[in-house]
Protein backbone atom coordinates (compact mmCIF):
# COMPACT_ATOMS: atom_id res chain seq x y z
CA UNK A 1 0.00 0.00 0.00
CA UNK A 2 0.99 3.60 -1.14
CA UNK A 3 1.17 6.27 1.53
CA UNK A 4 -0.96 9.04 1.32
CA UNK A 5 0.48 11.71 -1.42
CA UNK A 6 0.22 15.13 -0.75
CA UNK A 7 -1.41 17.63 -3.69
CA UNK A 8 0.48 21.59 -4.01
CA UNK A 9 0.43 23.95 -6.54
CA UNK A 10 3.65 24.85 -7.70
CA UNK A 11 4.51 27.90 -9.38
CA UNK A 12 6.77 28.60 -12.18
CA UNK A 13 8.05 32.15 -12.06
CA UNK A 14 9.85 31.93 -16.18
CA UNK A 15 6.50 31.37 -17.07
CA UNK A 16 4.42 33.85 -15.43
CA UNK A 17 3.51 36.99 -17.08
CA UNK A 18 1.74 38.58 -14.06
CA UNK A 19 -2.15 38.76 -16.11
CA UNK A 20 -3.71 37.96 -12.87
CA UNK A 21 -6.23 35.60 -14.23
CA UNK A 22 -5.23 32.54 -11.17
CA UNK A 23 -6.71 35.65 -8.57
CA UNK A 24 -9.80 36.05 -10.70
CA UNK A 25 -10.02 32.39 -11.40
CA UNK A 26 -9.78 31.93 -7.57
CA UNK A 27 -12.21 34.89 -6.18
CA UNK A 28 -14.72 33.64 -8.82
CA UNK A 29 -14.62 29.90 -7.69
CA UNK A 30 -14.68 30.83 -4.02
CA UNK A 31 -17.84 32.99 -4.67
CA UNK A 32 -21.07 32.46 -4.23
CA UNK A 33 -22.26 32.45 -7.46
CA UNK A 34 -19.58 30.46 -8.95
CA UNK A 35 -20.04 33.23 -12.00
CA UNK A 36 -17.79 36.00 -13.32
CA UNK A 37 -20.15 38.12 -14.01
CA UNK A 38 -22.19 38.49 -11.21
CA UNK A 39 -19.28 38.03 -8.76
CA UNK A 40 -17.65 40.91 -9.35
CA UNK A 41 -21.01 42.82 -10.33
CA UNK A 42 -23.55 41.32 -7.49
CA UNK A 43 -20.92 40.35 -4.79
CA UNK A 44 -18.38 42.97 -4.80
CA UNK A 45 -14.94 42.46 -4.77
CA UNK A 46 -14.54 39.08 -4.09
CA UNK A 47 -11.24 37.97 -2.27
CA UNK A 48 -8.95 35.94 -4.28
CA UNK A 49 -6.94 32.77 -1.62
CA UNK A 50 -4.00 33.48 -4.23
CA UNK A 51 -2.48 36.88 -5.01
CA UNK A 52 0.32 36.93 -8.20
CA UNK A 53 3.64 39.30 -6.32
CA UNK A 54 5.80 41.15 -8.75
CA UNK A 55 8.95 42.71 -8.52
CA UNK A 56 10.19 44.29 -12.08
CA UNK A 57 10.33 41.58 -14.37
CA UNK A 58 9.47 38.99 -12.14
CA UNK A 59 6.32 37.44 -10.91
CA UNK A 60 4.42 34.70 -9.46
CA UNK A 61 1.51 33.44 -7.67
CA UNK A 62 1.76 32.90 -4.08
CA UNK A 63 -0.97 30.90 -2.60
CA UNK A 64 -0.43 27.87 0.57
CA UNK A 65 2.28 24.84 -0.19
CA UNK A 66 0.35 22.62 2.00
CA UNK A 67 3.59 21.90 4.02
CA UNK A 68 4.66 18.66 5.41
CA UNK A 69 4.46 20.25 8.71
CA UNK A 70 2.93 23.45 8.22
CA UNK A 71 4.27 26.28 11.12
CA UNK A 72 0.91 27.85 10.44
CA UNK A 73 -0.74 25.17 12.69
CA UNK A 74 1.81 24.79 15.00
CA UNK A 75 1.24 28.38 15.50
CA UNK A 76 -2.22 28.82 15.59
CA UNK A 77 -3.81 29.28 19.56
CA UNK A 78 -7.49 28.25 18.32
CA UNK A 79 -7.07 25.00 16.65
CA UNK A 80 -8.37 26.92 13.85
CA UNK A 81 -6.08 25.54 11.09
CA UNK A 82 -5.65 22.03 10.69
CA UNK A 83 -3.84 19.32 8.56
CA UNK A 84 -6.72 17.40 6.63
CA UNK A 85 -6.31 13.27 6.05
CA UNK A 86 -5.47 14.04 2.67
CA UNK A 87 -2.59 16.21 3.21
CA UNK A 88 -4.47 20.16 2.41
CA UNK A 89 -4.06 22.89 5.28
CA UNK A 90 -7.70 24.13 6.10
CA UNK A 91 -8.55 27.43 7.71
CA UNK A 92 -11.64 26.38 9.99
CA UNK A 93 -13.06 30.36 10.39
CA UNK A 94 -15.84 29.25 12.74
CA UNK A 95 -12.83 28.17 15.01
CA UNK A 96 -10.45 31.37 14.15
CA UNK A 97 -9.93 34.31 16.75
CA UNK A 98 -7.66 36.28 14.37
CA UNK A 99 -4.23 36.47 16.36
CA UNK A 100 -2.37 36.52 13.16
CA UNK A 101 -0.03 33.72 14.47
CA UNK A 102 -0.04 31.97 11.61
CA UNK A 103 0.32 35.02 9.04
CA UNK A 104 3.46 35.51 10.99
CA UNK A 105 4.77 32.02 10.89
CA UNK A 106 4.09 31.11 7.10
CA UNK A 107 7.63 31.26 5.72
CA UNK A 108 5.81 31.85 2.38
CA UNK A 109 3.34 34.80 3.04
CA UNK A 110 0.52 32.80 1.84
CA UNK A 111 -1.96 33.50 4.68
CA UNK A 112 -4.15 36.86 4.74
CA UNK A 113 -7.05 38.13 7.00
CA UNK A 114 -10.32 38.64 4.76
CA UNK A 115 -13.27 40.33 6.44
CA UNK A 116 -16.35 37.06 7.30
CA UNK A 117 -19.55 38.84 8.16
CA UNK A 118 -17.88 41.59 9.54
CA UNK A 119 -15.27 39.76 11.34
CA UNK A 120 -11.72 39.21 9.91
CA UNK A 121 -10.26 35.70 9.70
CA UNK A 122 -7.13 34.19 8.22
CA UNK A 123 -7.46 32.83 4.80
CA UNK A 124 -5.16 30.42 2.65
CA UNK A 125 -5.33 28.61 -0.14
CA UNK A 126 -7.67 25.43 0.02
CA UNK A 127 -6.82 23.31 -3.69
CA UNK A 128 -10.50 24.13 -4.55
CA UNK A 129 -12.20 21.08 -2.95
CA UNK A 130 -14.58 19.47 -5.39
CA UNK A 131 -12.42 20.04 -8.37
CA UNK A 132 -10.08 17.77 -10.30
CA UNK A 133 -7.78 20.59 -10.72
CA UNK A 134 -7.74 24.23 -8.72
CA UNK A 135 -8.95 27.00 -10.44
CA UNK A 136 -5.92 28.84 -10.85
CA UNK A 137 -3.84 26.05 -12.67
CA UNK A 138 -6.78 25.42 -14.60
CA UNK A 139 -6.79 29.68 -15.78
CA UNK A 140 -3.26 29.77 -15.73
CA UNK A 141 -2.91 30.89 -19.70
CA UNK A 142 1.51 30.08 -19.55
CA UNK A 143 1.40 26.75 -17.64
CA UNK A 144 2.93 28.80 -15.13
CA UNK A 145 1.13 27.08 -12.33
CA UNK A 146 2.08 23.32 -12.09
CA UNK A 147 -0.54 21.01 -9.87
CA UNK A 148 1.12 18.17 -8.20
CA UNK A 149 -0.02 14.71 -6.77
CA UNK A 150 3.64 13.56 -6.08
CA UNK A 151 5.60 14.33 -3.73
CA UNK A 152 7.93 16.72 -5.19
CA UNK A 153 11.44 16.94 -7.05
CA UNK A 154 13.99 14.69 -5.75
CA UNK A 155 11.50 12.43 -3.55
CA UNK A 156 10.05 8.98 -4.46
CA UNK A 157 6.54 6.90 -3.44
CA UNK A 158 7.15 4.99 -0.05
CA UNK A 159 5.60 1.77 0.81
CA UNK A 160 4.23 2.03 4.04
CA UNK A 161 6.04 -1.02 5.20
CA UNK A 162 9.15 0.59 4.69
CA UNK A 163 8.52 3.78 6.94
CA UNK A 164 9.92 3.02 10.31
CA UNK A 165 8.10 4.47 13.23
CA UNK A 166 9.78 5.44 16.45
Amino acid sequence: MVKQIRRRVYPIEENCMGCRLCEVACAVEHSKTKDPISAFLEEGNPFSLTVVEMAGPVSFSLACRHCDEPYCVEACISGALRVEDDGRVLVYEEVCVACGMCVVSCPWGAIRFREVDGVKKAAKCDLCPGREVPACVAACPNRALIFDTALGPGLELVEEEEIIEG
